[in-house]
């Protein structure tokens, strides 16, 4: 067995253990540490298969900003676990069934992905063959209009939980800085005009 063959059965065994650890973990933030191993494992895959735009992506994108801000969104967060799995088990064999169909369906595709023979598919790369330029050109050239369509699609998506997140509460006190920006000089300082102490008062506490 070559050693590339070793290393895809390594990664693919830590890959399999590690995602189903992160439905089955009892602890939130054993999940997602779970899920940050999945990447670095997938990743891993990637760079075998001399994907290494996307390995970095990867890693850079989910393991480095998503996974992290999951991360601190769980240790913050006070989750009861419980009431989260109190329906499992009664799902549980419906989500067997469309796991099941999905890796019928991933086989069926796979199997028969081997029998179609290109004859336009280079034998071999070149030495100075990029995987990321000839991404970048079919990213910005053939599928340019499916990559600005996404991108609207994420800015939407980004700018609704924003607005569901960002409601004012009665019990939270906040600055408005449109009015401090418009606020003149008269306003920034008030003189209160307080009445004068009467003289027996201020004569009696003397004596004392």
């Amino acid at each position: 067995m070559e050693f590339k063959n070793l290393l895809f059965w390594v990664f693919s065994a830590v890959l399999m253990f590690s995602a189903t650890r992160v439905i089955t973990a009892r602890n939130p933030v054993h999940a997602v540490l779970y899920l940050v191993l999945a990447f670095f494992n997938a990743s891993g895959i990637w760079l075998l298969l001399q994907a290494e735009f996307l390995a970095i992506t990867l890693v850079l994108v989910y393991v480095g900003a998503v996974m992290v801000l999951f991360l601190f969104v769980v240790m913050m967060l006070d989750i009861n676990t419980d009431k989260l799995r109190m329906g499992f088990r009664k799902n549980l064999p419906l989500a067997i069934i469309v796991g099941l169909v999905v890796a019928i369906e991933m086989s069926a595709v796979i199997y028969n992905s081997f029998d179609v023979v290109d004859a336009t598919w280079p034998a071999a790369a070149a030495d100075n063959y990029s995987n990321t330029r000839e991404l970048g050109k079919l990213m910005y050239t053939e599928y340019v209009y499916p990559i600005e369509i996404a991108a609207l699609i994420l800015l939407v998506a980004m700018v609704s939980a924003i607005a569901l997140t960002l409601r004012h509460r009665k019990d939270s006190k906040y600055q408005n800085a449109g009015d401090q920006v418009a606020v003149t000089k008269n306003q920034r300082l008030r003189i209160v005009k307080m009445a004068a102490e009467p003289k027996a008062r201020a004569d009696k506490s003397a004596q004392g």
